[in-house]
């Protein structure tokens, strides 16, 4: 499973909707109104969770979340600092 492909699964998950409902430019954060800031932390805590790598505070921005192929970026850019 592409990473893209888990982090959508991740995103349904956490907002509670099939992954189907979700593409790759879709807008997150404004754009779903189940996207707040619970779902900001629950998703971060699934992506830890999942990846096994931690995201700390300072790390945290809106850009990250403005759609889902940022977050992706995000997630990519993570996993290479922690090999």
């Amino acid at each position: 499973m592409s990473e893209r492909s888990s982090i959508l699964n991740i995103l349904a998950e956490a907002l509670s909707f099939s992954a189907d409902k979700l593409s790759v430019n879709e807008d997150l954060m404004g754009a779903i109104p189940e996207f707040d800031s619970m779902a900001v932390v629950n998703i971060l805590l699934l992506l830890e969770n999942h990846y096994g790598f931690i995201v700390d505070d300072d790390e945290i921005d809106a850009e990250i979340f403005s759609t889902v192929a940022s977050l992706t970026e995000f997630v990519e850019q993570k996993l290479i600092h922690n090999e």
